[in-house]
């Protein structure tokens, strides 16, 4: 039967008989990879995000928690459908608490190669503004993700007695069809609600929401993140990257300049291209234009080359910002008064986006899980492949 658990934001399957479709071969499998994760917590050998093995990306701090949600008022929640079949789900990035539709969020968008299906990226190009929360989700899920983002906007708006007729919902996918029979398109609006309804500031990563089937430099990819405090005229503020891995080539993985993917490849049969996709949502507090945010989010791809990609052919790769300063109200008047940081400074957040997009891939992988799923193919986690075998000081490159 279905159990759904709300405080983890995540659909749970409970077998109580071996139903008519289900093969035991791969039930088999499931129980060994259980047997291995219980074993590895025997040992302590839990998993660990990249930070706590050792290994330090770039130069700044962190936020608190190092995640997206250091920049105040972000939450992220997680919806996770885990059958045989099915290895997907839904993630949202909740930019604040009020309705952003009436006080809308400065944003940008990038589309570094745009083998990619998402929603939204127009309007937030011509008017840069955000007026939805984030939702990632599978390809073949798209278009009803986004009617239920429609619905839930137009439901909060109705409550606040805010007039709408057009919503522009932002909607990202990545291709997890190595892991999910995508083709049953099994999420909708009880998986989005689901997803919102567990937003929280300390998240999940790794095998989880819209990083449940994903693939990430042949390994097993998902959801990660990382933050980066920077200071400006002498206040701080805090830039934070949240990614949904699906990309890269399995010989050219990069681990903090440690080329380790041909070694990587040796155990691994399904090595990958450098295709798929990746979404990266970039949240920060500092005060900028969207010209200006345009600019940073775009050094993403700095992060991405970093550990390995060259953005390939068939790869997605594309980057959404917003800043929580500078909010844009609805309303009467004919001016609106900004802030923006003085051009010559804007170095400082170039480096802390491609710091903490590299450090959000890294996490993706170091915090997933090793997967079987649809038709009895399995992605291999990083730490079964790599760390486990690997000295505690050997991948440390300071």
């Amino acid at each position: 039967m279905n159990k759904y658990d709300s405080s983890r934001g995540r659909i749970k399957i409970q077998w109580t008989i071996l139903i008519k479709n289900q093969r035991p071969f791969f039930g088999f499998l499931g129980k060994i990879q259980s047997f291995f994760r219980e074993e590895r917590q025997k040992q302590g050998k839990m998993k660990k995000r990249i930070r706590e093995r050792g290994i330090i990306i770039g130069r700044h701090s962190t936020g608190p928690l190092n995640k997206i949600t250091d920049v105040a008022g972000v939450k992220v929640g997680h919806c996770t459908i885990d059958t045989e079949d099915h290895k997907t789900g839904v993630t949202v990035i909740l930019p604040c608490e009020d309705n952003m539709f009436a006080n809308k969020l400065t944003a940008a968008a990038y589309v570094h190669n745009g083998f990619g299906k998402t929603t939204g990226i127009p309007q937030i190009a011509e008017l840069g503004t955000l007026e939805t929360p984030i939702a990632l989700t599978n390809t073949l899920c798209v278009g009803k993700i986004q009617d239920a983002l429609v619905g839930y906007m137009a439901e909060r708006c109705r409550a606040d007695n805010i007039p709408v007729r057009s919503v522009n919902a932002v909607v990202g996918e990545c291709n997890d069809a190595s892991l999910n029979k995508i083709s049953d398109r099994c999420l909708g609006e009880r998986e989005l609600r689901a997803a919102i309804g567990s937003a929280s500031a300390d998240f999940e990563e790794g095998d989880v929401g819209a990083g449940k089937g994903t693939t990430c430099f042949g390994m097993k990819g998902g959801i990660g993140s990382a933050s980066r405090r920077m200071t400006f005229g002498g206040e701080t503020y805090t830039v934070g990257v949240l990614v949904q891995s699906n990309f890269g080539s399995t010989e050219n993985f990069l681990l903090n300049g440690k080329a380790v993917g041909a070694e990587i490849k040796k155990k691994i049969e399904a090595a990958e291209k450098d295709e798929g996709s990746i979404m990266m949502v970039i949240a920060t507090d500092l005060p900028v234009s969207d010209r200006q945010l345009a600019r940073i989010i775009r050094r993403a791809g700095v992060g991405l080359a970093r550990c390995g990609s060259y953005m390939g052919h068939g790869s997605g790769d594309i980057m959404i910002g917003f800043t929580t300063a500078n909010r844009i109200p609805d309303g009467e008047g004919a001016f609106i008064t900004v802030k923006q940081i003085r051009e010559s400074l804007i170095d400082e957040a170039f480096e802390a986006v491609a710091e903490a997009t590299e450090e959000a891939v890294l996490n993706s992988l170091a915090m997933a899980d090793t997967v079987t799923g649809y038709k009895g193919r399995t992605r291999y986690c990083l730490t079964d492949l790599y760390f486990e075998d690997s000295p505690s000081e050997e991948h440390r490159q300071f």
